[in-house]
């Protein structure tokens, strides 16, 4: 079964209270909920991890060579700033496809800039948690056409 790595990025384990005029309502546990869901209805596993740490995100990244067929990533914060992620995810070459549930280009101009959007599959933002559901039916097409 092919298997999909699902990583949140820094406070993204605040949603639901975080600024939900902005980040909704739901908490990290049900969008992790609805993307197992989603995975499984197309017989896909997925695996999920939350990190506040850049160390502990790029770790994860790694150990995942050879064991993940993609990564789905929403790397917050570190979007606009870690060249550590990037790194990580050049290195391994796993297929990544980038979620954000904001829309990143309608923000503060600092938002505007994502580190590792030139070398994912593709970029998906600005439609909430159901951007990580689009992302699983991506992911599942881009598998199986490259198979």
């Amino acid at each position: 079964m092919e298997k999909i790595l699902i990583i949140h990025g820094p406070n993204l384990n605040m949603l639901g209270s975080r600024e939900p005029e902005l980040y909704g309502s739901e908490t990290l546990d049900d969008i992790n909920n609805n993307i197992e869901a989603r995975a499984k209805s197309h017989d896909f596993y997925i695996e999920t991890f939350q990190s506040n740490s850049e160390s502990e995100l790029v770790n994860k990244i790694q150990s995942s060579l050879n064991n993940i067929s993609l990564i789905i990533i929403n790397p917050a914060a570190y979007t606009h700033t870690s060249v550590a992620i990037r790194d990580a995810l050049l290195a391994t070459a796993i297929p990544t496809i980038e979620v954000h549930l904001s829309n990143i280009h309608k923000r503060e101009d600092f938002r505007k800039k994502s580190l590792v959007s030139d070398i994912v599959v593709g970029q998906i933002t600005g439609f909430g948690p159901f951007g990580y559901l689009m992302a699983i039916d991506a992911a599942v097409n881009y598998i199986k056409l490259s198979r």
